[in-house]
């Protein structure tokens, strides 16, 4: 036997385990899947989406799972890593990630996933107390308030002046997004941040030409 043989041998040895028992890894696999399940539980109550995806919140309990019986399978053996690196090497995603705060919870998820499957649970646990309370607080931390859409519709054009005066005794800031003007009628929408809002909209929908006011929310950029 050469000694390239010899340190090939000591080489793959030194990274094969065979203390890994079926106990151990189902101890591993639930503890994973009940931090996963936190995880499920902290993205339905602080998503705030109009369409919640119900699959995309299962998704991220089960890939926590995944991602800690695959950290177990790589610490068996190196030849089962590189096999593992060279098969998951070949996966694409199609699916793009359209939220930002979806993929913060999915490196939550994975992160999860990895610190189990190398037995480090108390990181896993402590990670997920530290991002709960970060989500939570910067959620709440009052940045700014989001100015409403204002959309009114005119019989004349001509009528604009004397309706963006109104506006402006009411509002500190307003900006108008679009104007449409077709056959003499004028349709507008504009940004507004206005404290009075009712009162705003009587005295807008009184005015001469005024056909129709509207005021919608939205949960878009938030303007300084």
């Amino acid at each position: 036997m050469s000694f390239s043989d010899i340190f090939k041998k000591d080489f793959l040895s030194s990274f094969t385990s065979d203390a890994i028992s079926v106990p151990h890894i189902a101890a591993v696999l639930i503890i994973t899947a009940a931090i996963a399940c936190y995880i499920f539980m902290v993205y339905r109550l602080i998503t705030k989406k109009t369409f919640y995806s119900r699959t995309f919140n299962i998704s991220l309990a089960v890939i926590a799972v995944i991602t800690a019986g695959i950290i177990l399978a790589v610490q068996s053996s190196i030849v089962i890593s590189l096999g593992m690196v060279g098969a998951l090497s070949i996966v694409r995603f199609r699916t793009a990630v359209k939220e930002p705060m979806d993929l913060c919870f999915l490196f939550w998820s994975i992160a999860v996933g990895i610190c189990c499957g190398a037995h480090m649970t108390e990181v896993a646990i402590v990670l997920s107390a530290v991002l709960t309370l970060m989500v939570i607080f910067l959620d709440r931390l009052p940045v700014g308030r989001a100015p409403m859409i204002l959309v009114a519709n005119l019989t004349d054009s001509g009528k604009e002046p004397p309706l963006m005066q109104k506006i402006g005794e009411y509002c500190k800031y307003y900006k108008i997004k679009s104007r449409n003007i077709s056959s003499g009628r004028c349709n507008l929408v504009l940004e507004v941040r206005a404290a009075r809002e009712y009162e705003m909209m009587q005295t807008l929908e009184k005015l001469e030409g005024v056909e129709s006011i509207s005021l919608v929310s939205h949960d878009g950029e938030v303007t300084f």
